[in-house]
Formats: structure tokens, C-alpha cells, sequence
């Protein structure tokens, strides 16, 4: 089992910044992928980033050049550094990871609200 905490959303203002991070734990010996998902109110649950193993980076359009995912100096930890959010950011953001074997974990989520 693997368990995924994740933290540092929160009320921004427009044009403000935040840093999510996520940490896993449990029985994990190799990470394929890690990423950061959004679903807003009604929406579908989109891919927002990833990053692979290898070191390669994929983003959402809406969010190229605003926001930066990195994998931490820990195997274990991610980040999403988000800059120049927008109210349209608005949603619960979600930790994923892939594991080897078409495993995947899923964070509890953390609610991030741009507004003014």
C-alpha cells in the first residue's frame, strides 16, 4: 500500500503563487511517473504536469510557463510551484503516482481558490 499526503493549497489572490507538495510513504521501490491533477466544480479531473523517471516534463496548456513541476531530493516528494494563478485555477489538486506494474496512488487532494 502506498499513502500520499499532500499540502500548501489554500486562498491565493490573481496574479499570486503557491507551492503544493506531496509526499508518499508505504512500499515503494521505483517510480515510473508523478504528477499533478485538477477538478474543478463539474468538471472532469484533468493532467495539469508529470514527470517521468527520466526527468521529462509535460504540462497542460493552460498552464505552460505559469507553473513548474519537480521531483524532490527525497525519491518520494513532488512539487508544483504554481506562479501567475488565475481564478480559472480554481480546483481540488491531486497527487498522482504510477508505479511499476500499472499501480497508481492518489492523494486525498488539496483545495487551491484564486479570487479577489
Amino acid at each position: 500500500q502506498v499513502q500520499l499526503v499532500e499540502s500548501g493549497g489554500g486562498l491565493v489572490q490573481p496574479e499570486g503563487s503557491l507551492r503544493l507538495s506531496c509526499v508518499a510513504s508505504g512500499s515503494i521501490f521505483s517510480i515510473n511517473v508523478m504528477g499533478w491533477y485538477r477538478q474543478a466544480p463539474g468538471k472532469q479531473r484533468e493532467l495539469v504536469a508529470k514527470v517521468t523517471s527520466s526527468g521529462r516534463t509535460n504540462y497542460a496548456d493552460s498552464v505552460k510557463g505559469r507553473f513548474t513541476i519537480s521531483r524532490g531530493s527525497a525519491e518520494n516528494s513532488v512539487y508544483l510551484q504554481m506562479n501567475s494563478l488565475k481564478p480559472e485555477d480554481t480546483a481540488v489538486y491531486y497527487c498522482n503516482l504510477q508505479l511499476p506494474g500499472g499501480a497508481a496512488a492518489w492523494g486525498q487532494g488539496t483545495q487551491v481558490t484564486v479570487s479577489s
